[in-house]
């Protein structure tokens, strides 16, 4: 990557009229109230995009659904990427924090739309609705940390992120078997909808607005971009190559967080309450792999870091899936730590991940390249769920075809160590190359 001289922040925040980021002005405990403030949103995302990995036994129940029919309704749901997208190019036009409010308010309205839903056709177009809703928020939420946090912060302030949505998806797992056994799994979708009004109502005068993207919008840059910037010559390699490696992790990463809960009481044949114990406390030591992933993209870089968890992430899902052994004694214990080596390398390399992706493209268009990954991701579920349902019955079943898919993690991360430059220690500027991007306008 090109060396470029970072942007003169001060200067640019004089001549727009807009106040500097968070990370150049404001105080440590602001920072803290950033993070914790989002790290909040996302535990609020977390556990209502939970309901559906968690809650797939009882969701194909309710709707007499096989196993390649319930990754048939989830490959369905997948195209809410279209929408995410959409909503991600408002975050750019219409700013960081308006549009994180508003799609959290959509997704509390589109959760509580899915509850009362008993038709199959609506229950999945309210899912749709709701999970471009949770994309966005994501999006905004990723957004937002890059550009307010200062650059040693950065991968730290992703991290927490990642705990916040690890945190949402493990009360998801906690309470899932006990609401869905006294009462319905759609009492879930219901407790998720009021957790947002509430999350909407505290945090919304905390989270404030991008000083980078008021500077942006201020001087015209985000007005003169387009949606398709990224692909120009500036950004077209990184663009490229990011979304080729965004397909091929997120099939190996969804096909093996997707399907975890259902393989252990539909395949291995545990009790639900005892495949939620084993769930919580493998997923809950598999959070480590945020703060570790932090620190080896502050200490090695970004691109080590993803390297690393790609290969934990194939090879921990390909043991978890494929075993135990029919007649080992100690069954839980292979169980626990293979669960917990591939929820960990995924969770590093989601903290790698959303820092290198969010640092390699300029403020006009970051909100955009996140909904492109949304968009990409959504592609590699419907591709993952749509292999899993086809290959299922003939290749052994479902657990056999998710081992082979989470090996895809592997060829991501050697393309990626290859083709991507290292952002470990750049200025967000200069990093995005941001300088250059602005003359291009």
């Amino acid at each position: 990557m090109a060396s470029v001289a970072p942007l003169d922040a001060s200067s640019a925040a004089n001549a727009a009229g807009a106040p500097r980021g968070l990370g150049e002005q404001q105080s440590p405990s602001n920072t803290r109230q950033l993070v914790t403030s989002i790290a909040t949103v996302f535990c609020f995302q977390g556990f209502t995009m939970s309901i559906n990995g968690i809650g797939s036994p009882w969701i194909a129940k309710s709707f007499h659904l096989g196993e390649s029919g319930i990754a048939s309704l989830f490959a369905w749901i997948s195209f809410s990427a279209i929408g995410a997208l959409g909503l991600s190019r408002m975050i750019d036009r219409m700013g960081r924090r308006r549009m994180l409010l508003v799609c959290m308010a959509g997704t509390s309205v589109s959760a509580l739309a899915a509850a009362f839903s008993t038709d199959i056709v609506a229950f999945a177009l309210c899912e749709i609705a709701l999970y471009a809703f949770i994309g966005a928020t994501i999006s905004g939420g990723v957004v937002i940390l890059a550009e307010e946090l200062p650059i040693e912060l950065r991968a730290r302030g992703q991290s927490w992120g990642g705990l916040g949505l690890g945190a949402g998806g493990g009360l998801c797992l906690i309470l899932m078997p006990i609401v869905a056994r006294d009462h319905s799994w759609r009492w879930m979708l219901i407790l998720a909808s009021v957790m947002g009004i509430v999350a909407l109502w505290r945090l919304s005068r905390l989270i404030p607005e991008s000083g980078r993207w008021q500077r942006a919008a201020a001087s015209g840059t985000t007005s003169a971009s387009s949606f398709y910037d990224a692909f120009g010559k500036l950004y077209r390699r990184r663009a490229i190559t990011v979304l080729f490696c965004s397909l091929l992790g997120n099939i190996a990463g969804v096909a093996a967080s997707s399907w975890a809960y259902f393989h252990l009481v539909s395949v291995v044949g545990l009790a639900p309450g005892l495949a939620s114990g084993l769930m919580l406390v493998g997923g809950g030591v598999g959070m480590l792999g945020f703060p570790l992933g932090a620190r080896g993209c502050e200490r090695y870089g970004r691109i080590p870091t993803i390297f690393v968890a790609g290969v934990m992430t194939s090879l921990g899902a390909l043991a978890f899936y494929w075993g135990p052994p029919a007649h080992l004694p100690l069954r839980w214990l292979w169980i626990e730590v293979t669960y917990c080596c591939f929820t960990a390398g995924l969770s590093a390399g989601q903290v790698g991940g959303n820092s290198l992706g969010t640092e390699l493209f300029p403020t006009a268009i970051r909100g955009a390249m996140m909904g492109w990954y949304s968009l990409i991701g959504a592609a590699a579920a419907i591709s993952g769920q749509t292999l899993i349902a086809v290959l299922a019955g003939r290749v052994g079943g479902l657990s056999i075809v998710v081992g082979y898919l989470s090996l895809l993690a592997i060829p991501n991360a050697i393309i990626v160590a290859l083709l991507l430059p290292e952002t470990r220690g750049l200025s967000l500027e200069a990093a995005a190359m941001e300088d250059e991007f602005e003359k291009s306008q």
